[in-house]
Parts: C-alpha cells; sequence; structure tokens
C-alpha cells in the first residue's frame, strides 16, 4: 500500500506504531492523520483505546485500524447505499465523516464516565470506604486517558479547518470548523468531569474524617464514663486491712448504686450537652 500511493515511510512507521499522539502531517500529495477512538467497555469499565490512521489523497481515502471498526458501520452502509451526500462529495468530505464518528464517540465516552461519577458520589455519600477510594482513581485515570486523546485531536482539526492545502476545499472547511466546536465542548465537560472527580476525592478524605471523628467521640465517652467508675473499683480494689465500707452489711449494693447512678448521669450530661 505504501509503494502504490507513495507513503512515506515515516508515516508508514507511525501507522504501524499504534501507540503514537493524534497528529497532522501535510505531504505533497496526501494528508496524514492519526486519531484515537475510544470506547467504553461494559464489563471492565476500562477504556479500550484504539488507534485509527487516515491517509486523505485527491480521490481516495485510506483508513487503517488495529480492530474492525465496528463504531464505522453506519457509515459503511451510507457508502455502499448511496444514502446523504458521501457519494457526491470530494474525499475531504468522507475524511470529515470518519472524523465526526470518533468526535461522536468521545461524547458517548463522557456520558457514560459521567455516570459512572454520579453512581461513585451515591456511594460515597452513603457509605464511603476502600472501595470508594479505588472508584476514584480509576476514574481519574480514566479522564487523564481521554484528555490525553482529545487535546491533540482538537489541534489537529484546528489545522484542518484553517488548511491551505489543495485536498482540503472551502466548502469542506466549514465542517470541520463544526466538529472543532464539537471538540471544544467536549474538552470542557471533561474539565468540568475532572474538577468534579478531584472534589469527590477531597469528598472522600472529609467523609473518612469525619466517620473517624465518630469512633473516636464514641470512644471518648466510653473512656470518659469508665475513668470515673474504674477509680472507684481502684479504691476497694486496694489491699488495706481496714476499709470502713468492708465491713458493712449493704456496702456491696451501696457500691454498685454510685456506680449505675454515676453512669446515668454522665450520660444524661452527654446527652444535654448533644455528645450523644
Amino acid at each position: 500500500i505504501g509503494r502504490i500511493f507513495k507513503i512515506i515511510s515515516f508515516d508508514l512507521e507511525d501507522i504501524a506504531n499504534t501507540t503514537q499522539r493524534p497528529r497532522i502531517e501535510e505531504r505533497d500529495e496526501y494528508i496524514f492523520m492519526v486519531f484515537k477512538v475510544l470506547q467504553l467497555e461494559q464489563e471492565s469499565r476500562e477504556v479500550n483505546i484504539e488507534q485509527v490512521s487516515l491517509i486523505l489523497g485527491s480521490n481516495y481515502v485510506i483508513s487503517f485500524h488495529e480492530t474492525t471498526p465496528k463504531v464505522f458501520g453506519t457509515l459503511q452502509n451510507r457508502i455502499l447505499t448511496g444514502m446523504g451526500r458521501i457519494r457526491k462529495m470530494k474525499s475531504d468530505y468522507l475524511i470529515f465523516s470518519i472524523i465526526d464518528i470518533i468526535i461522536d464517540q468521545y461524547f458517548t465516552l463522557i456520558e457514560d464516565i459521567g455516570e459512572i461519577i454520579e453512581a461513585t458520589e451515591e456511594e460515597l455519600i452513603s457509605s464511603p470506604g476502600q472501595s470508594s477510594q479505588e472508584a476514584i482513581y480509576k476514574l481519574k485515570r480514566r479522564l487523564g486517558y481521554v484528555k490525553k486523546s482529545i487535546w491533540p485531536a482538537r489541534e489537529v482539526l484546528n489545522q484542518l479547518q484553517h488548511s491551505d492545502h489543495d485536498l482540503i476545499h472551502e466548502e469542506t472547511k466549514m465542517y470541520f470548523r463544526n466538529i472543532y466546536d464539537h471538540t471544544i465542548q467536549i474538552i470542557e465537560t471533561l474539565e468540568s468531569l475532572r474538577d468534579l472527580t478531584s472534589g469527590m476525592m477531597d469528598l472522600y478524605l472529609s467523609a473518612v474524617s469525619l466517620k473517624m471523628n465518630e469512633i473516636m467521640k464514641v470512644l471518648t465517652i466510653f473512656s470518659a464514663i469508665f475513668i470515673p467508675l474504674t477509680f472507684f473499683a481502684g479504691v476497694y480494689g486496694m489491699n488495706f486491712k481496714y476499709l470502713p465500707e468492708l465491713e458493712w452489711k449493704y456496702g456491696y449494693y451501696l457500691f454498685w448504686g454510685i456506680m449505675i447512678t454515676l453512669t446515668l448521669f454522665m450520660l444524661a450530661f452527654f446527652r444535654r450537652r448533644k455528645w450523644l
């Protein structure tokens, strides 16, 4: 394919190396572009990243995919059935149609991640735990993947809509301008989700701290209750031979009466101060 369409070796290497970031290279006879298709796996809920390399020529478009491109099935049907304006427009419009589908996938991905964020936030408020912290870190990692793919794609679209290359026609530039605006909207939404995720981490730390404070408050109250009880038990547990109450008939019952009364008094005092 490289020999037939005179694709230079550098671009062929970038096509074979699927770790490239989205970018564009304008050659004399064609325009080479790299994009990333992002999809959220239904089971693992992880972001699946696939590189799509595009070659735009004077009367042809070549696309290279890592796997069978299911997201382009609708576009294939439109081409085969002759629906819409794809068969009537030039090859740069077909490039626009492919990129438009990729950008639409970003919208779908952002919506899916937004739903995950909402579910994680509800779980965080109701029962924060170690799983919530792991979910937040996964969300931040997913948003990081998306950002690395969308930000460079914006620059590619910006160059396409301002390109002076003969393969990009004036009547098609407005379509590139449209999906460029969509990319800006996605980036703004992405930044909002990143801020929301950072806020969720603060909320998680606050919830954990509040839970710890509640536990410490309960333990402190129990300690405060048992301090005077321990004092009385220590006094009457001493091994002195002569303690006035040891020989009294009702001394044992008086001791328990004092203990119970003191405990009830302290509980009532704590409740009145709204510490319980």
